[in-house]
């Protein structure tokens, strides 16, 4: 399989740029780059972008994550394998990934309240913007089909 196109980002030549600082400033938040990336497969996952769930999945293996780990992020709420912290991130995942799909406020106060129990302003920042960056790259990347497998850099 083949992407449609070159990556858009590599197209034009301030995108690459405006993502790289995006992804310096999410690394400015303390964020661990484990959970970076484990909500990063989520949002990959519920979106569908084969591209990102590979990358997501070889980054949490070199980062020295679990299989067990890795292999439940799709089914988080029933897996043991989780913190309370990543819970609380993987459910703001879901809610601002699955836009569309909602019935009431995209994040309801109880758990924007839950998640600030666990992050502090700079944690939150690094989190919400994780989840925006993810959706973007998932959203251009099916858009051109890109395969799983490719990597970037």
């Amino acid at each position: 399989m083949r992407a449609r196109m070159t990556n858009p980002v590599y197209v034009l030549p301030n995108a690459i740029k405006g993502v790289g600082t995006l992804l310096q400033a999410i690394g400015e938040g303390g964020l661990p780059q484990e959970l970076v990336e484990i909500v990063g497969l989520r949002a990959s996952q519920v979106n569908g972008c084969s591209a990102c769930v590979h990358g997501h999945i070889a980054n949490l293996r070199k980062a020295g994550a679990s299989r067990e780990r890795i292999d439940a992020v799709s089914a988080w709420r029933e897996a043991p394998w989780f913190t309370d912290a990543e819970r609380a991130a993987l459910q703001l995942t879901e809610a601002v990934t699955r836009l569309a799909d909602r019935s009431h406020e995209s994040v309801p106060d109880a758990l924007w309240d839950e998640v600030a129990d666990h992050f502090d302003e700079k944690e939150l920042s690094a989190l919400i913007l994780t989840i925006a960056v993810t959706n973007m790259f998932n959203r251009v990347n099916t858009t051109i089909k890109e395969p799983a497998g490719t990597t970037w850099g």
